[in-house]
């Protein structure tokens, strides 16, 4: 098994009588770009907080860069560069006096300071931004200098919380390349937790959490393909009844979750005329596609990743 940047085992976390993440256990590899996907409530930023010693866990092992976060916590503080939600950053400073300031907190300074300062900023293309105030950036500028304040001190794992939140889909296409250059450069490994279907598919691994669950860990790729080539999702206002007149008169596997059913067919396109024959005005809809993340989590949580969303779009 590779090295690991980040173990978690049998992890729990309560605020009171709720609890927040429930036996959670996995192996992050060194130098890996992964996933946390899940809807709002899922757990995903209680674990990022675990990880960044901003909590400690109610039980359970946890170990960052080798280091347990409750005992040795400034030993973890220093191997990771954490990127919030919402920009950590000061908007009637300039940018040079955001990554001056953060760069103290880590005890930077000086000609050394100025040197890493001189790097990123060249790296990221803000050297004329330098000295504008950081307010009077765009929302994806702001973010790479965001991105730069967590990079200063040169961390081995970076974590990054809804880090495109509020972004354009240029934007955030333009920062997902910037961490594939950072992989490519600086070796880091990348925990990202995102509630996008689209971003958790560019990880090399997945994991997918649902009310302080996890209900499926590995590769996008290969969590989507143990579905089949091809899945067909009927929308019905009588899952249960069309469920079982499929199997019985298709003999075909077909599984209620929540308000659609899933069948199971080798060859869904040739079959989905014989189900429009056999069923008629009974279907609202259906769907066939290639599997996706939105499936994997359908198909282990009985619900859509987003419900509401879903509900608009069928109705």
């Amino acid at each position: 098994m590779p090295e690991a940047a980040v173990t978690i085992e049998d992890l729990t976390f309560r605020y009171g009588s709720h609890t927040a993440l429930r036996s959670i256990s996995l192996h992050i590899p060194a130098g890996c770009c992964f996933g946390l996907l899940g809807p709002n409530g899922s757990g995903k930023t209680t674990l990022m907080r675990l990880l960044a010693t901003l909590l400690s866990p109610t039980s359970g092992r946890l170990q960052v860069c080798g280091y347990d976060p409750v005992q040795a916590p400034d030993a973890v503080r220093r191997c990771l560069g954490v990127v919030f939600q919402q920009p950590a950053l000061d908007g009637d400073l300039t940018v040079e006096e955001n990554l001056r300031l953060h760069g103290a907190f880590y005890g930077l300074r000086g000609p050394a300071l100025t040197r890493r300062i001189d790097e990123l900023l060249e790296r990221f293309g803000l050297q004329k931004r330098r000295r504008e105030l950081l307010r009077r950036l765009s929302g994806g500028q702001q973010r790479r200098v965001d991105l730069m304040r967590g990079l200063l001190h040169r961390p081995q794992l970076l974590l990054l919380d809804e880090p495109t939140t509020g972004l354009d889909p240029l934007a955030r296409h333009t920062f997902w390349q910037t961490l594939r250059q950072l992989r490519q450069t600086d070796h880091l490994t990348l925990i990202v937790a995102t509630h996008l279907l689209e971003e958790a598919e560019l990880c090399d691994q997945v994991a997918l959490l649902d009310e302080g669950r996890l209900v499926a860990t590995g590769a996008p790729d290969l969590l989507a393909r143990e579905l089949g080539e091809e899945v067909l999702w009927l929308e019905t206002s009588e899952p249960e009844t069309i469920a079982a007149f499929i199997q019985t008169h298709f003999g075909l596997e077909a599984r209620v979750i929540g308000a659609s059913v899933r069948v199971a067919a080798s060859d869904a396109h040739a079959l989905l005329p014989r189900l429009y024959e056999a069923l008629g005005s009974r279907l609202r809809s259906a769907t066939v596609r290639r599997p996706t993340l939105e499936d994997v989590f359908l198909i282990h949580t009985g619900h859509h990743l987003h419900p509401a969303a879903h509900a608009t779009l069928s109705s």
